[in-house]
């Protein structure tokens, strides 16, 4: 018996389960077989060329018939997805590519044989050496493989490690089994699941920024926690963003008055590591920051206060000939960036940085920098940090080893500090979607995961929900995305609200004081600040993965997520606006204004049968429709629609029905007056009593039957459930349940028997010293 490897190369291309992927492979990419680097039966690329050089450019072969997906960086800080069938749609600095071959049917593959299955092929640019790969594609359709080190006298002529692909027939196992087989190999980085989440994703919270950006005060602060607290949703962690540090510009010559009239407003640089005169109190000057957090710990009841900081100290970086930085040797730095990020953000090229500079601390003193900046921060209370600013590293490594080199210095200086002084792990990136950064990221547990909510750009709001969940395929294996603040009270407001309720993210509004939603905020919190948030990365169901919710006019954005013992998925129209290649930027495009219609099933949850408490589950569910309370019970494989505008959206929680005994069947779904309902049920465990055996119902129920009622003096069931919070609860019963009871009290409910919808109302927060409610039903 012959065994070949799912990846391999022969006759000059690259095969792929017995499917050819790329065409006419160029005789100096090498491969290399991935079986040493963990579970996934991949292999590395590489190639040879003929002279030394600190940049190359190699095709890997034609690229046709098949339908993928790119994570790219279309601004140097940030990726979006791009769709496409050919190597000419794929984008410069594309640094994520999903390739999916269109044999099979999408409902067919689960129960296929393998030659029948839809295969998908994952292709990672790596990290090799000094060098940076990324993807990309030419108007020949073939896929090249571009290198960088971002410095001139940092050159090589070989590579064999530079690509890793890998295959399988689901997409999701695929990516998780190539990130792992990648990090055995580069030994530089952590995987998501074995990072340490710091404590803010289960608390809700607020940040300054687009409340008052750089012109943040402590009164404002106050002002703001108050605010929310009020109206009943308690923000439990504060980010206070840029606007706290002592920054300057550099100093100005004497000049003319009229000639500086015509000069860019200098860039701000750190000039010290403590706070600025807005955070420190008149009658203690020497208390400094520690003011603002004792008041929001102590007055507000905050868990975390965090504050922003750029990877660089401030936008401009640490001015030099400051008397107390000196120590940090800053030194003037101008940004390189490559190619491809001018190509796709060509305002790179009169930008303030590219003029003015960056003071960047010497690398052998970052360590320095950041131990003592975060050592009075944890000094003062703070919990943790925002670092942003991140890419702009990547375009400093001219005479200092290149890009990779940089980073990886300072990436590891970040981490021992925060390591040290912020012991919840108290960091989220930002601005940092490049794969130096990821590559070597052995702490951060959080990264933001798309560009900004921009509360005041209508083009901005269906990219950004669309972004965020593609963006997330890659980025969530590495790290927790954080699908950014927005605005409680704004047109897109229930828009972004359930997206960030079903993110898996920390969930935090950006609000001015007194501008609140507080009816849509009790959607996202609970009376004592926390939040129910899914166990996963919030991610595009399996059959959006290729479509183009934001372009093609047809297709609308499915997500799925976990909860321990349900699923959710939100639906989205994205529709109507798009990042555009022509002018470099986001813009609106034609697409009709009606509603689009598509289907859901209970296998969009994609990992639904890994919740059945029944072993023999058959893959009938129960949803619920947050908008409508529509209850839908839906057999394996069924479907139905759902028909959505533009900016609108609807949530489901998805529920395995559970059958106790013929014509008796469950499926709890938790606070539907939430976003995330299913997020609330802690524990569930079905008791089986007599009833079920004395049973004299023949024949055979199924989900859609006749609802009945147990007439026997035994008990079908019990039904034991530890529920966290307050609310409404709702569940699907086929019978009318005997009783309900939390703790020892029962329960008035009310139960509609044409749906099988029973719900009762947990008027109150579990009792004090107590997380969750005891909750009986007797069926």
């Amino acid at each position: 018996m012959t065994i070949t490897s799912a990846v391999r190369i022969a006759d000059r291309k690259l095969v792929v389960k017995e499917r050819t992927i790329l065409d006419g492979v160029p005789d100096n990419v090498v491969a290399t077989a991935g079986s040493t680097s963990g579970p996934a039966e991949g292999m590395f690329l590489g190639a040879v060329f003929n002279r030394s050089n600190s940049s190359h450019v190699v095709s890997l072969g034609t690229l046709r018939d098949v339908r993928f997906m790119a994570c790219f960086r279309f601004k140097l800080w940030w990726m979006a997805q791009k769709m496409g069938d050919r190597g000419r749609d794929i984008p410069l600095e594309t640094q994520f590519l999903l390739v999916e071959t269109k044999d099979g049917s999408q409902i067919e593959s689960a129960g296929a044989g393998e030659e029948d299955q839809i295969v998908y092929t994952v292709f990672l640019p790596l990290i090799e050496g000094h060098f940076r790969a990324c993807l990309q594609g030419n108007s020949r359709d073939e896929l090249e493989l571009c290198l960088e080190s971002g410095d001139a006298d940092t050159k090589a002529s070989s590579f064999t490690h530079s690509v890793f692909i890998n295959a399988g027939t689901d997409p999701f196992t695929t990516i998780t089994d190539a990130i792992r087989a990648v990090k055995l190999h580069l030994k530089t980085f952590r995987q998501r699941h074995e990072k340490k989440l710091p404590g803010i994703v289960d608390y809700f919270g607020w940040c300054t920024w687009d409340a008052f950006y750089q012109e943040v005060t402590q009164e404002g602060v106050e002002a703001g926690l108050q605010s929310l607290a009020a109206g009943g949703t308690p923000p439990k962690f504060v980010i206070i963003d840029d606007g706290w540090q002592s920054v300057g510009g550099d100093p100005q010559k004497d000049e003319d008055q009229t000639e500086n009239k015509n000069k860019p407003v200098p860039l701000l640089r750190l000039t010290g590591i403590k706070e600025n005169s807005k955070f420190q109190n008149k009658e203690d000057p020497t208390g400094g920051i520690k003011g603002i957090v004792n008041i929001a710990k102590q007055k507000h009841g905050l868990k975390y206060v965090y504050v922003w900081h750029a990877i660089t100290g401030y936008w401009g970086g640490v001015r030099p000939g400051v008397k107390e930085m000196e120590q940090y040797d800053s030194l003037m730095k101008y940004p390189m960036v490559s190619r491809g990020v001018v190509e796709n953000e060509p305002g790179w090229k009169t930008d303030a940085l590219t003029l003015q500079g960056l003071g960047l601390v010497n690398p052998k003193n970052a360590y320095r920098f950041y131990n003592e900046l975060h050592e009075y921060l944890a000094s003062a209370g703070i919990d943790g940090v925002k670092v942003d600013v991140q890419c702009i590293l990547e375009t400093l490594g001219a005479g200092l080893g290149g890009r990779v080199d940089l980073t990886t210095q300072y990436h590891k200086a970040l981490d021992a500090s925060v390591a040290r002084h912020f012991p919840e792990n108290g960091i989220i990136a930002c601005m940092s979607h490049n794969t130096d950064a990821l590559y070597c990221s052995k702490q951060t547990g959080v990264v933001r995961a798309s560009d900004d909510f921009y509360p005041r750009d209508p083009v901005s709001h269906t990219i950004h929900i669309a972004a965020v969940a593609y963006n997330s395929v890659f980025l969530g294996e590495i790290m927790q995305p954080d699908w950014d603040m927005f605005h409680s009270l704004h047109p897109a407001a229930d828009y972004h609200a359930s997206a960030r309720a079903i993110s898996g993210g920390p969930i935090y509004v950006s609000d001015a004081p007194g501008k609140h939603n507080f009816e849509l905020l009790k959607k996202l919190v609970l009376p004592d600040g926390s939040v129910l948030r899914p166990r996963l990365p919030g991610r595009p169901t399996r059959d959006c993965l290729f479509s183009d919710p934001a372009r093609d006019g047809v297709s609308l954005l499915k997500i799925w997520n976990m909860n321990k013992y349900t699923g959710v998925i939100g639906v989205y129209n994205c529709q109507g606006a798009a990042w555009n290649s022509t002018e470099r930027k986001n813009t609106f495009h034609e697409t009709q204004s009606g509603a689009i219609t598509g289907v859901i099933r209970g296998r969009d949850v994609h990992l639904i049968a890994d919740i059945a408490t029944d072993p023999d589950w058959t893959g009938d569910c129960a949803v619920y429709c947050h908008k409508s309370g529509e209850l839908i019970t839906l057999p394996h494989n069924a479907s139905f629609p759902v028909s959505l505008k533009l900016l609108e959206h609807e949530i489901f929680t998805v529920t395995p029905i559970k059958v106790l005994a013929p014509g008796f069947s469950f499926a709890p779904f938790g606070l539907i007056d939430m976003f995330n309902a299913g997020g609330a049920i802690h524990e569930l465990r079905y008791e089986v009593k007599k009833g079920a055996q004395l049973s004299e119902l023949e024949g055979n129920y199924g989900v859609a039957e006749e609802r009945i009622e147990n007439r026997s003096t035994e008990l079908v069931s019990v039904v034991h459930m530890e529920v966290k919070g307050c609310g409404m609860f709702g569940s699907y019963s086929s019978a009318k349940p005997r009783k309900c009871t939390v703790g020892s009290s029962e329960l008035d409910f009310e139960y509609d028997s044409s749906s099988g919808l029973v719900t009762w109302n947990l008027s109150h927060m579990p009792e004090e010293g107590q997380n969750v409610h005891i909750v009986k039903v007797e069926i």
